[in-house]
This record gives C-alpha cells, sequence and structure tokens, in this order.
C-alpha cells in the first residue's frame, strides 16, 4: 500500500498491474464541439470503463495492491455508487469479498450495480458520520481492508492511468479537463500530466458543489455544504491527500452552472451520442468557455437512472 504521492514509477506499474483488468477505453473527437469550443478537443470515454466509470481503475489497482490481505479477510469501503460497483468487481477478479456501507437513499441502479458485482451491502443514514461509523463496524466484525473512494494514494494512482492513455494519444495536450469531486479523478491527472505531460491541467466543478474552488482559492480544505446539483458524482468534499497534490499541480479549478452543465450533458448525450451521467459533462461545460489550445476531457462515467426517461 502506498503511503507517499505516487511516483513516476509507481503510476507506470500501477498501469501496467491493471491493464489485463480494464478497457482502454477510446478516444472521441467533434468537430461541431471544436467549432464551438473554439479549440481542438479530445475526449477521453471512461463512461465505457469497466463498471461504467473511470472508478475501476484505481479500485482494481488497489486491490491487487492488497491481494493477500484482501483474499483473507476481504475489501470495505463506503459508497453511494460508483466506488462501491467497482471495488466490489475488483474484488470479484480475485475472488474476494467486498462490503459495500451505502446511504439508504442511494439510486436503486447503483444499488443494484454493487449487488450484481457481489458486494455485500450494508445500509446506512445518508450522512457522511453515518457511513464511516457504519464502516468501522463492519470492519470491526470482518477485519476487511479499507479503500477510501478517492482519498488514498493506490485509488489516485490507478486514476491516474485514465489520463496516461490520453496522452498517449494525444501527446500535444496544452489543456486538460478534469471533473473533480473528491478528487481522485483530478488529483491522478495532475500527476500523469505532471509526469507524462504539458497541459494546463483544469478542475472542473458546480457551481453549487463547490468546496475544491473554495479550497483552492483559499489554501485549506473547506468542506462541502449542502450540495445541490444535477452532477451527483461530485457533491463530495475534497480529500486530505487529493488536495495536497491538486494544490501543486492543477493550474486552476473553474465552476458551471446548474445551466452549462444542463447543456453539456445535452450535447454529449445528442451530439457525441454518448449516454454519460451528468458529472462527465462537468469538463466539457467548462471547456466550452475557458482557454484556446489543444484539449483533452475526461468524459468520467455514464451510471445513471434511466427512470425518468424511460
Amino acid at each position: 500500500m502506498l503511503e507517499h504521492i505516487p511516483t513516476k514509477s509507481d503510476l507506470i506499474e500501477a498501469h501496467q498491474r491493471i491493464l489485463p483488468f480494464i478497457h482502454k477505453t477510446p478516444v472521441y473527437t467533434s468537430s461541431w464541439f471544436d467549432s464551438l469550443a473554439g479549440k481542438n478537443c479530445y475526449f477521453k470515454g471512461e463512461h465505457l470503463q469497466k463498471t461504467g466509470a473511470f472508478k475501476a481503475r484505481g479500485a482494481m489497482n488497489a486491490v491487487l495492491v492488497n491481494d493477500a490481505e484482501g483474499k483473507a479477510y476481504g475489501f470495505l469501503t463506503h459508497s453511494s455508487g460508483n466506488h462501491g460497483a467497482a471495488l466490489a468487481w475488483a474484488a470479484s477478479q480475485i475472488g474476494a469479498k467486498a462490503y459495500i456501507v451505502m446511504p439508504d437513499n442511494a439510486p436503486k441502479t447503483k444499488i443494484a450495480a454493487v449487488e450484481q458485482y457481489g458486494g455485500i451491502i450494508t445500509f446506512c443514514a445518508p450522512t457522511l458520520d453515518a457511513r464511516e461509523a457504519t464502516a468501522d463496524q463492519v470492519q470491526k466484525e470482518t477485519g476487511a481492508v479499507f479503500i477510501h473512494p478517492y482519498d488514498n494514494y493506490d485509488i489516485i494512482a490507478g486514476q491516474a492511468t485514465a489520463t496516461i492513455e490520453l496522452l498517449e494519444a494525444q501527446p500535444n495536450l496544452e489543456l486538460l479537463f478534469v471533473p473533480v469531486g473528491g478528487g481522485g479523478l483530478l488529483s491522478g491527472a495532475a500527476l500523469a500530466n505532471q509526469y507524462f505531460g504539458n497541459a494546463k491541467v483544469i478542475g472542473c466543478e458546480p457551481e453549487n458543489a463547490n468546496d475544491a474552488y473554495q479550497s483552492f482559492q483559499a489554501g485549506k480544505r473547506i468542506p462541502v455544504q449542502n450540495p445541490d446539483t444535477i452532477a451527483d458524482g461530485l457533491r463530495t468534499s475534497l480529500g486530505t491527500r487529493n488536495f495536497e497534490i491538486i494544490q501543486q499541480y492543477v493550474h486552476e479549478i473553474i465552476t458551471a452552472s446548474e445551466d452549462e452543465l444542463k447543456q453539456a450533458w445535452r450535447f454529449t448525450t445528442s451530439r457525441l451520442k454518448q449516454l454519460v451521467e451528468p458529472s462527465a459533462a462537468a469538463g466539457l461545460a467548462v471547456a466550452l468557455k475557458h482557454g484556446v489550445g489543444t484539449s483533452g476531457i475526461i468524459l468520467c462515467g455514464g451510471n445513471m437512472d434511466l427512470d425518468p426517461f424511460v
């Protein structure tokens, strides 16, 4: 288990470690979007990753790093969706159990995904305190290895591999637009760019859940208060380890309004023909209004409740 900010060799090893298990997701372009944004843009399709999100990368890396103990006692996390499904899937790849603490108001589709991948769910009240307390109790009962959804260096190293692949495909990126919630994807992207690229890394966040923006400006972590955004995957407060990396290697964090997020999401589904979750639209929303130069945009996930539409 990594106890330090991942180095260049740590990222290379993580990528090699997980390659047999993950998809090398495609990179898309859209001339219509380029004309709107005023720059050439490349979309990294992590919504087509295993379990429907980039989270599979970090979860698989953390499971493989801790495989001996995990096989003996299982793995544990708390999650309202994507990370829980990713950890359950990753654990299943090595024949280990996965204990997932979920809030009792989690989307039904995400509960079903965790169950489909073999996760053993314990429900709790929909607060961070309840999630952490319930996870502590499950860990005492099982001895399972706790894998934090984002505030974990093995997770960060795994998430960095999405940007490594994007930079392999387009090594001359000048701007990199990355959604930020807890900061696992953004901190990983920032490290990958530091070691393998030369872009300005832009964190993309909803105005209505802007703790990363506030923290970045203040130089200290400011927890999110009452997030209210369609980008449900970005409602989480920034992690401690993540913030340390983001402070050093991210150029800036820019927010998008709810209308901007909705418009970008509609474009992705209607013009790119890619079914992404609203959180994945954050990078597009910010790219449309910021910067000039060859750009990479990470489409972070595609897990959403389709009930309102069908």
